[in-house]
């Protein structure tokens, strides 16, 4: 019998980034990196835990964005020659380091790691969500959803029919691409508000997950802390993060991912390689940008980039399988532990961003394949489960009132809504107001049909807490700000031609090709009336 539970969980996200109307667009690459060095790697560890007969389970969040990336054809034909690319360039970096022994054995790592990528990618005919849905279908994976476009909540929480929008169309698209309903949603950026839980119990959700203060300072306050879910008084379960098991891999200054061993994120061919040699391989207007190979590790806090020490997959990979043995080693504490003071099982809820495992830290697949390895063969003291078997598991749990929260900085709202982001939250606001007038339409015909529909796919775009997030950490900052506008501006347009009678068919075909995100959204989800109106 196992005294406790361990439950990670994964959250896969990524902004809606698709440009048809340009051949190249550098923003394209963050799911392309994320292919090739998180999702297909994620795969394997699957099915590497499926072929040698170990149990696992895990909760992974695939949003509505990701989701209807993963499914496009236009960006499944563009990662197919963004991988063509980077086999290319491997093979060279075999052929041009032949006499350079080390550099030439990466080189070849890279060569074979490209190919099980190809391998993979081709097996499932591009389309990875059918890999995912098996292990759903297994019984390994839970898959839950999140808001439609990962917008803010508690910042749109005075229009609740936009809220209800972000989730029912996350849900009903849920149901389209896997084939059932969610039974858990992952609150974007982890805020939760008062109220919202009354909307996901509508929705047919069954949990949701939050940061840990938003359960520890819940009314009243919980006995277990975030070792036990609560139930709000819908009935809708809500999980607390540990902050303990999130630290060790999360931190800067103790998590794993620092360890002198483990590879150099920003030493990268793409910056380092010779111009011209590097040219083809890099932006078409000559502008350097990381290609996804890279030779250093991470060697010291000290080192400068320039004195990074050269990188062996073969010393990290055990060094993950080092840390996944720890890892493994304090949840037995943990669990030990917290059974003796609580006398009853507890549960363990790691949640992580998918990325981290694969693109920030190359080595996270590994630790996470050993995790389960070692979890399952070398202890008995817990048991991994997703969280739809653990509330199947342990039904009974009690009855609280979450705080507001979020997994943001000082865990509040202060990292959406500051100095560089608060401008776009007043023209946010009066779309969503304009969205609910036009949602009263009766449309008389197909084009003012699709012109209502493309208007709500406009707001819901715009709504993207991705934007605010890049605005705030100072990163590709003139993307963020270019996609509100643009999002903001057709949507506005959309709202003027729809009451002037005068909608642009020309125009609204190329918007509908560009933004093309939940082809079979319906713009009368913004009418619903909310149990807290009644």
């Amino acid at each position: 019998m196992a005294f406790g539970y361990l439950a990670l969980v994964l959250h896969a996200h990524l902004p809606f980034v698709r440009h048809p109307e340009s051949d190249y667009v550098l923003e394209e690459e963050w799911l392309f990196e994320a292919i090739t060095e998180t999702y297909i790697p994620l795969i394997h560890v699957f099915e590497g835990l499926e072929r040698d007969g170990v149990e696992f389970a895990m909760t992974l969040t695939l949003t509505p964005p990701l989701l209807s990336m993963l499914c496009d054809p236009l960006l499944q034909q563009r990662y197919d020659h963004h991988l063509s690319q980077l086999q290319t360039l491997a093979a060279k970096e075999v052929d041009r380091n032949r006499h350079n022994g080390h550099v030439r054995y990466l080189a070849e790592h890279y060569v074979q790691e490209f190919q099980a990528v190809r391998d993979t990618w081709e097996r499932y005919q591009g389309n990875l969500v059918t890999a995912f849905k098996r292990f759903l279908d297994r019984g390994n994976l839970d898959i839950i959803t999140c808001g439609a476009t990962h917008g803010y909540f508690p910042l749109m929480k005075m229009y609740p029919q936009a809220v209800w929008s972000q989730i029912k169309v996350a849900c009903e698209h849920y149901e389209e691409v896997l084939g059932q309903p969610p039974k858990g949603i992952w609150l974007p950026e982890c805020a939760y508000y008062n109220g919202v839980e009354r909307l996901l119990a509508d929705a047919g959700l069954r949990y949701f997950l939050t940061d840990g203060h938003g359960v520890v300072y819940a009314r009243p306050r919980p006995r277990f802390g975030t070792y036990a879910p609560i139930f709000t008084e819908t009935g809708v379960a809500v999980f607390g993060r540990d902050q303990e098991s999130s630290q060790q891999v999360w931190s800067s200054e103790v998590g794993y991912p620092g360890d002198p061993e483990y590879r150099e994120f920003y030493k990268d061919l793409g910056w380092e390689a010779e111009y011209e040699y590097i040219k083809p391989y890099i932006m078409p207007n000559g502008e350097r940008k990381n290609v996804g190979i890279k030779y250093h590790k991470i060697t010291s806090r000290a080192a400068s980039l320039s004195e990074k020490a050269m990188y062996d997959p073969y010393w990290a990979k055990e060094k993950a399988a080092e840390h996944a043995g720890n890892f493994v080693f304090n949840r037995e504490q943990q669990v030990q532990n917290l059974f003796n003071i609580m006398q009853r099982p507890p549960l363990i809820v790691s949640p992580y961003d998918a990325e981290l495992f694969g693109h920030w830290w190359y080595e996270g697949p590994w630790f996470l394949d050993q995790v389960f390895r070692k979890s399952w063969s070398n202890q008995q003291t817990y048991k991994t489960v997703h969280l739809s078997q653990y509330l199947q598991q342990e039904p009974t749990q009690q009855v609280c009132m979450p705080a507001q929260s979020s997994w943001g900085f000082q865990g509040f709202h202060e990292f959406w809504l500051n100095q560089t982001n608060a401008w776009i939250y007043p023209h946010l606001h009066k779309a969503a107001e304009r969205m609910i007038e036009l949602s009263g339409i009766e449309a008389t015909d197909e084009l003012q049909t699709r012109a209502l529909n493309q208007a709500s796919r406009e707001l819901l775009l715009a709504q993207s807490s991705d934007w605010a997030f890049i605005m705030r950490t100072g990163t590709m900052v003139p993307y963020a700000e270019r996609r509100t506008r643009s999002h903001l501006m057709r949507f506005n347009k959309l709202y003027e031609d729809l009451l002037g009678h005068n909608v642009d068919a020309g125009w609204l075909d190329k918007v509908e090709q560009i933004d093309n995100i939940f082809p079979n959204i319906d713009y009368r989800v913004y009418r619903a009336v909310y149990p807290q109106e009644a």
